[in-house]
């Protein structure tokens, strides 16, 4: 089965760390992915730039409406996504566990909905653009 974990962080608190503690931090993270990708569970991932460059679209009235910014107060932000392949939902908690991003922030993990993506991948497979 396939996951995506949305890694949240507090974007003030990671800007405070040092140098040194923001590298050490990294370097623990890649080093857990790696150990992910040798035993096939590492699917890919993207890290995001921050909150303050977002921008949220909303319909209102029958217009689309773009806000600066995720739309909610929290300190908590999403920093990234890493997709996940596990036997399933047990499994996906358990690797993810150990990963040392845990301790930066929550994880939030949600099975990839194989239905539509497999339509997806047919539009996309048939699609002449």
């Amino acid at each position: 089965m396939k996951f995506v974990c949305l890694g949240y962080y507090n974007e003030t608190a990671f800007e405070n760390l040092s140098p040194e503690d923001g590298q050490r931090m990294m370097e623990e993270c890649f080093a857990y992915d790696d150990v992910l990708r040798q035993g096939g569970h590492f699917i890919g991932g993207e890290a995001l730039d921050s909150c303050r460059k977002a921008v949220t679209l909303r319909m209102n009235n029958g217009s689309v409406e773009a806000t600066d910014g995720p739309y909610a107060e929290t300190k908590e932000v999403l920093g990234g996504i890493l997709f996940l392949e596990a036997r399933d939902m047990a499994h996906a908690v358990e690797l993810m566990s150990k990963h040392p991003g845990v301790g930066v922030g929550p994880f939030e993990i949600r099975p990839a909905d194989e239905i539509v993506n497999s339509l997806i991948a047919q539009r996309t497979k048939s699609a002449s653009f």
